[in-house]
């Protein structure tokens, strides 16, 4: 066994062992649905911060996007993890935070898809929110193992990575089933910590290993495979980097397993401090990642032969064998605290969305939190399943299916959430127009990328639907224009308890004041 195999089976070892700990030291909290799905909306702002940020940025940003982007766009593609900080983070926490936590406390609901049935008064659409979340969150968690299996190669050569692959899932399960909310936060907040101080020590090796900032960036701008233009403001393609910038930052405020950060945050202190927190976290992993990704042309990589997938990896190779073994645990953080965030929220959808509510007898909190546990086995099992076919036969299918499953879910969440949130004119017959567009569009989406369906006559739609990148964000975009506008037409359907609805907000209370001037 190499020494970095030695020192990475130290490292993986270590941390495997903290988060069992978590798990069980966090079963107390577990006990009921909303200790469970919520932590009993008792979580500071720590926690909160570093659960948004964790469940944000996976392995598919660091290995995936910070190498694809990186390589295309060059330094400039650190504005992609800017964007993610101050629009995905920053901008998500001051404009959904309060208005989340006070709302869905109000309406009794635990869910994202519970939301939407409760704010618009329809069963029929907390289903259909269940349903599409259920569908386009099972593909979402299968990606998380992307990139995992060339860093795993590096370290342990000759090892089957369907092994990484079911050492992850059965750890994040075990201390899923165990702890519930609080364990995933705790871990959460343990993963972060490696994921802040790894990122820091993979540049600054990077950075080593090719003379330094300066000296990195001139030879980026005079490589054989570099350019000006990739050490430069902007990059080679301005307007395809705003469209990732606004895909992949706007598009948190509609996925279910991101806002429900904001459901069991403990106060309005703790929404205030985990802005900031969150923001700053962001700035240093995301603009972290895809700084080091900028740098991905100085290495000699046929990523036509090899994929973008081999770009970090091949960054790293060359590192002395601690750092491999940081980086290794770094992306397993950032893996496991999003696969444990999706998971609960699949479960928890699945079984208190459209299970609980379609019995024609009432489903006791102990039958319900057995159901959520079994959830939780079967959608790791199936995420696993399909991450070991896709690296064994590199499905086509599989890898389009993740690449819409974003797209899908922000297009027909974000628009119905937030004006839900904001406006008593939004009504049921919007948010049903908003669902159909989003998973219509990046339905039409995957069929193009597939050669199912040919848009190459009309210029628009092959504009559209040329990357899925371009139809996630017409697809966002798209929602925020469409539902103000059917609610125009639509006012008579108002729900019916709007008025109560919104109460929450005007709340006053009045506490009393001992005023004591002495004698």
């Amino acid at each position: 066994m190499t020494s970095t195999s030695l020192i990475t089976l130290l490292f993986m070892a270590i941390f495997f062992a903290v988060m069992l700990w978590i798990g069980l030291r966090s079963r107390k909290h577990a006990a009921d649905i909303n200790g469970f799905v919520l932590g009993s909306r008792q979580v500071g702002p720590w926690l909160s911060a570093f659960a948004y940020g964790t469940s944000y940025f996976s392995a598919v940003i660091f290995v995936g996007y910070a190498g694809q982007f990186g390589w295309n766009f060059g330094l400039a593609s650190t504005w992609i993890g800017l964007g993610n900080a101050f629009i995905g983070s920053l901008l998500a926490w001051l404009i959904l935070g309060r208005r989340t936590r006070i709302m869905t406390q109000h309406l009794g609901s635990k869910t994202m898809p519970d939301f939407f049935g409760i704010r618009y008064e329809s069963d029929k659409l907390r289903t259909a929110a269940s349903l599409i979340t259920f569908i386009f969150l099972i593909p979402y968690t299968a990606s998380l193992y992307n990139g995992l299996s060339r860093l795993f190669a590096i370290a342990f050569p000759g090892v089957d990575y369907a092994v990484c692959v079911v050492i992850m899932a059965a750890l994040t399960g075990v201390y899923v089933i165990l702890g519930g909310y609080m364990a995933t936060a705790w871990n959460d907040f343990i993963q972060g910590i490696i994921m802040l101080f790894g990122i820091v020590a993979v540049i600054a090796a990077v950075l080593g290993d090719n003379g330094g900032l300066s000296m990195a960036m001139e030879k980026l701008a005079t490589g054989a495979t570099g350019g000006w233009q990739y050490a430069s403001f902007l990059g080679a393609n301005p307007l395809f980097l705003l469209f990732v910038v606004i895909l992949t930052s706007l598009g948190t405020w509609g996925l279910p397993q991101m806002v429900g950060k904001f459901y069991a945050i403990k106060n309005e202190s703790s929404i205030q401090k985990g802005t900031v927190i969150s923001t700053l976290f962001a700035i240093v992993v995301a603009g972290g990642c895809y700084f080091l990704g900028g740098f991905g042309r100085l290495y000699d990589i046929d990523v036509k032969a090899e994929g973008f997938d081999a770009v970090i990896p091949r960054m790293l190779s060359s590192l002395p064998a601690i750092i491999i073994g940081i980086v290794i645990v770094l992306v397993l953080s950032a893996s496991m605290s999003t696969l444990s965030s999706l998971v609960l929220t699949s479960a928890s959808t699945m079984t208190l969305d459209l299970i609980a509510p379609n019995r024609k007898k009432p489903l006791g909190e102990k039958k319900q939190l057995l159901i959520m546990r079994g959830f939780i086995v079967l959608f790791i099992a199936v995420s696993a399943l399909i991450a070991i076919k896709q690296a064994r036969s590199k499905s086509l299918f599989i890898a389009q299916m993740m690449g819409v499953s974003w797209g899908a879910l922000a297009g027909a969440f974000l628009a119905p959430f937030l004006y839900g949130l904001y406006s008593k004119r939004t009504t049921k017959l919007s948010a049903v127009v908003c669902f159909a567009w989003g998973v219509g569009l990046e339905t039409i989406q995957l069929l193009v990328s597939l050669g199912a369906l040919n848009v190459s006559s009309c210029k628009l739609l092959a504009f559209v639907f040329n990357n899925s990148i371009y139809s996630g964000v017409i697809a966002m975009v798209g929602g925020l224009v469409i539902v103000p506008l059917v609610d125009l037409v639509s006012q008579k359907l108002r729900p019916v308890h709007v008025e109560d609805m919104f109460s929450a907000y005007n709340e006053r209370r009045t506490v009393d004041i001992t005023d004591n001037l002495g004698k």
